[in-house]
């Protein structure tokens, strides 16, 4: 039998450092072999991400610049009309531009505000919502009537003889402003074939802080608790006297 060598031929070779066997040598080969790991945020961006961003950035500035409306809140406000640009001569582009009426204005408002339940002929809802076209409410006196829009009405209201009481009306204090509630009254006391008086934003300025102390929606009973009169300062109706009390204002005469 051969006898084994107790002492097997070194595994060390030339240029290998003292204890290094070739093991090591074929391990670090394969880590040379290997790519050397990505690190992150060296890479350079691609092209056409870069302009795909700088397309982006383009057409979101040219949309704000064109429908922001200069970033303020009266592009939001359903009364306002922008003004229009200066022509060559000075004057307004196209002509002197027509300001809207108090009546217009109201209009706009009634659309957003009012048309849902009271109705664009203002006709209201039979058994629900109340008319406002021939309503003694809105023919009478303006204190009544504006006392109803700042606070809101609560409980079954008689209207025309007809009892309405499944809705309620909201009070407007907190969301419209004086000016908004003076137009949308003139044009309810104007239109429709009413011919009451119109209302300024001072008469509503000085109704709402008559009833700052008031926090909780009318009835029916308080309503009529109060005088048929209009607010002091206010103008006269389309026929040049206001009306009466309990009255409604008389059509004004043909032109």
């Amino acid at each position: 039998m051969n006898e084994q060598n107790p002492n097997p031929p070194s595994m060390t070779r030339q240029g290998m450092d003292y204890g290094e066997t070739s093991d090591v040598h074929e391990v670090h080969a394969a880590i040379q072999r290997e790519k050397r790991e990505p690190r992150v945020g060296l890479e350079p961006l691609s092209m056409w991400l870069i302009v795909v961003y700088g397309l982006a950035l383009f057409t979101g500035g040219a949309y704000l610049g064109r429908f922001s409306g200069n970033f303020s809140g009266d592009s939001l406000d359903i009364a306002y009309i922008p003004p229009k640009k200066a022509g060559p001569g000075g004057g307004a582009a196209g002509g002197p531009e027509k300001e809207l009426t108090p009546a217009e204005r109201g209009k706009k408002i009634f659309a957003a505000n009012c048309q849902t339940c009271h109705q664009a002929n203002g006709q209201g809802v039979p058994g629900q919502y109340p008319p406002l076209a021939g309503s003694e409410f809105t023919t009478g006196g303006s204190r009544r009537m504006a006392m109803i829009v700042l606070k809101g009405l609560q409980g079954p209201v008689k209207v025309k003889g007809q009892m309405y009481g499944s809705a309620v009306m909201q009070p407007w204090d907190k969301t419209l402003t004086d000016q908004k509630i003076a137009d949308v009254m003139t044009y309810e006391r104007s239109d429709w074939g009413n011919t009451a008086s119109p209302v300024t934003a001072e008469q509503i300025a000085a109704l709402r802080k008559e009833l700052a102390s008031h926090p909780e929606s009318y009835s029916e009973h308080d309503i009529l608790a109060a005088p048929d009169e209009d607010i002091p300062g206010g103008a006269p109706a389309a026929g040049g006297q206001p009306p009466k009390p309990g009255e409604a204002a008389k059509p004004a005469p043909p032109k």
